[in-house]
């Protein structure tokens, strides 16, 4: 790091459990972020504020008026262009010094491929048949998933590392009978619990690179932002899943 490194990160390198170790671990990371919608966008720009090296963010999708009143990192004047384009320009301005990829053509033929290279990926997307494809790709490729959903006043998260033995997968959590009519387009959604979700999302992504804290690793927090109420439930591992259970197995014959 240099010295202006040293001044841009200096709050977080003050921090005992971070210093100057693991503000350059931040440096080294590498992070892929499916979906830079209402979870993507406070994740994007707090992941580009505290210096994760290289951020790779995913979204086929472009720019509409109805996306800018929880989907911060775009402006007015943006609409019509990628989410990825709008979304890269904002991080740089607040950080020039990170790289940002951008990918508008995410897909099952090369998921894997862009797993493969990041030490963390974050799921900020809203279907399930996108987070169960998302999810194998994490599990096959040993890659920790940091994973949210959010809707009306609810918000979900949890930490995945379904390739580990004795830890679940998504898929563990959600069947594939999930309903994909749950989303904000169908249901709503009130802005600030879109934010609060994905900063909440950045910073366990962070907390994964850094092993810091409680990381929610095989615990789902779910929270009513109407209530203002907390529940963390544990996960278990289902002896059944397809996906984390088969590469299990795997691990073990190999």
């Amino acid at each position: 790091m240099n010295d202006q490194d040293l001044l841009r990160y200096s709050r977080q390198i003050m921090l005992p459990q971070v210093g100057i170790e693991g503000q350059q671990s931040l440096l080294d990371a590498t992070m892929l972020l499916i979906g830079v919608g209402g979870l993507g966008s406070p994740s994007a720009l707090y992941l580009a504020a505290a210096g994760v090296g290289h951020i790779i963010i995913a979204d086929f999708d472009k720019v509409e008026l109805s996306n800018l009143q929880r989907q911060v990192i775009h402006h007015t004047p943006d609409i019509g262009q990628y989410k990825t384009d709008s979304a890269k320009a904002k991080m740089l301005a607040i950080n020039p010094d990170i790289k940002v990829t951008t990918l508008t053509d995410l897909s099952k033929e090369n998921l894997n491929s862009w797993v493969a290279k990041a030490d963390v990926v974050l799921d900020g997307t809203d279907n399930f048949a996108t987070r169960f494809k998302i999810n194998a790709a994490c599990v096959q490729e040993k890659v920790t998933l940091v994973s949210a959903a959010v809707i009306r006043f609810e918000g979900q998260l949890s930490v995945f590392k379904g390739y580990e033995a004795d830890q679940p997968c998504y898929q563990c959590l959600y069947s594939k009978e999930g309903e994909d009519n749950e989303n904000c387009t169908e249901n709503g959604i009130l802005a600030p619990v879109a934010g609060f979700m994905g900063t909440l999302q950045a910073l366990q992504a962070i907390k994964v690179v850094l092993d810091l804290g409680e990381q929610l690793s095989g615990k789902l927090m779910i929270i009513d932002a109407l209530k203002l109420d907390f529940r963390t439930l544990t996960i278990s591992k289902d002896a059944h899943c397809p996906i984390c259970q088969a590469k299990s197995e795997s691990n073990q014959t190999s």
